[in-house]
């Protein structure tokens, strides 16, 4: 009887699996036709994204910031070659994730004055270079904390009830995908290299305050209505250019410490998603960027990378913002893993939105 019963269970996990689109390619890519289609069944209908310059396409350029990526050559692949204030030679992994989904090739800054109602429908991002699930971090470079891109996404809800109405604005923040992509400023700028908060919190336990921070936030993404819920975890610190630069000695290794710190806050945070995934009601993804980066690193050639240590702005060792302006670059940014000594290429940042969106077809849109 039990080996009926098992043999039955299994027949309906195959059945399950097989009615499933496979949305991966014999190329790797995503098949967009067969993703579109998913999604159009679930309802989705827009992107919310908050963050840091992972995810930011220009609401910086609004702030009275010095954390700005609106001149060259960044933009250097982007539409017309032109800066938007993206930190990359062109697209973010969230604009791939819009144009995949349907909506729009790229996602703009909800600041940006030339915002319309086309692109309040389709989706906006509320995120700003240089902050934080720490709201010191934010305010040490005056740019938005995650209280203040929340606050936004109230102002958003209100447009776009005035464009549609109560109870249709609900229902499209209540089938859209958030996103949350930020960590990287409070371990780099807050903690080990301004060591702010170090004198108050062992690494250990500053990880456990910002996985507090990030639960907080989503809780409150969740009272305006968020339902569906993409985590992005943090690139592996310690082989960033400008960190191995600056703290890689000759040898310009990976710094070990600050990759401990990535892997263990990355741990910290999945589990706090699940947690929040049972209370709150939530689907949710994670988007392993550490485990992404870490393979085109070691495996270059299966993605046509050259350059895995080096950015492509200037020198690629410790030029990013500000010290990027002007500077000349290399030939073929696809050739590179970051662009400058901090942000990833746009062909990196496609290779991440390629596993995102495989992890919002398997847990969110199943």
């Amino acid at each position: 009887m039990a080996v009926n019963v098992a043999t039955k269970m299994m027949v309906m996990v195959l059945v399950v699996f097989s009615t499933l689109p496979p949305l991966m390619e014999a190329s790797g890519r995503v098949d967009i036709q067969k993703l579109r289609k998913l999604a159009a069944q679930n309802n989705v209908t827009c992107i919310l994204v908050f963050g840091d310059s992972s995810v930011d396409p220009g609401n910086n350029n609004r702030l009275s910031t010095t954390f700005k990526g609106n001149f060259a050559p960044y933009g250097k692949s982007f539409y017309g070659g032109r800066p938007t204030g993206r930190f990359c030679n062109g697209r973010l992994t969230t604009d791939f994730i819009a144009e995949a989904l349907g909506f729009t090739k790229i996602i703009p800054g909800y600041l940006q004055p030339n915002v319309t109602n086309n692109d309040i429908l389709h989706g906006v991002s509320f995120a700003s270079a240089a902050s934080g699930y720490d709201d010191l971090t934010a305010n040490l470079t005056n740019v938005l904390p995650v209280s203040k891109q929340l606050e936004y996404l109230l102002h958003y809800k209100i447009r776009l009830t005035k464009l549609v109405g109560q109870k249709k604005a609900s229902e499209i923040i209540g089938n859209a995908i958030f996103i949350l992509s930020m960590g990287t400023n409070d371990f780099i700028q807050n903690y080990f290299i301004e060591p702010t908060r170090a004198k108050e919190f062992t690494i250990d336990k500053y990880e456990d305050f910002l996985v507090s921070c990030m639960i907080k936030d989503i809780k409150q993404m969740h009272r305006i209505g968020a339902t569906r819920l993409v985590v992005v975890g943090v690139p592996p610190l310690g082989c960033m250019p400008l960190v191995k630069t600056l703290l890689g000695g000759p040898s310009g290794a990976c710094v070990e410490n600050f990759n401990n710190a990535s892997f263990s806050f990355n741990t910290k945070v999945q589990a706090a998603i699940a947690k929040v995934k049972t209370s709150l009601g939530l689907k949710t993804a994670y988007v392993d960027t550490y485990a992404i980066l870490q393979g085109a690193m070691n495996n270059p050639k299966k993605y046509g990378f050259t350059e895995t240590s080096k950015g492509c702005c200037g020198t690629g060792e410790i030029e990013f913002g500000d010290t990027c302006k002007g500077l000349t670059t290399c030939k073929d940014p696809a050739k590179y893993i970051y662009w400058d000594a901090v942000h990833p290429t746009e062909k990196m940042y496609s290779i991440i939105a390629d596993d995102a969106l495989q992890s919002v077809s398997s847990k969110i849109l199943y």
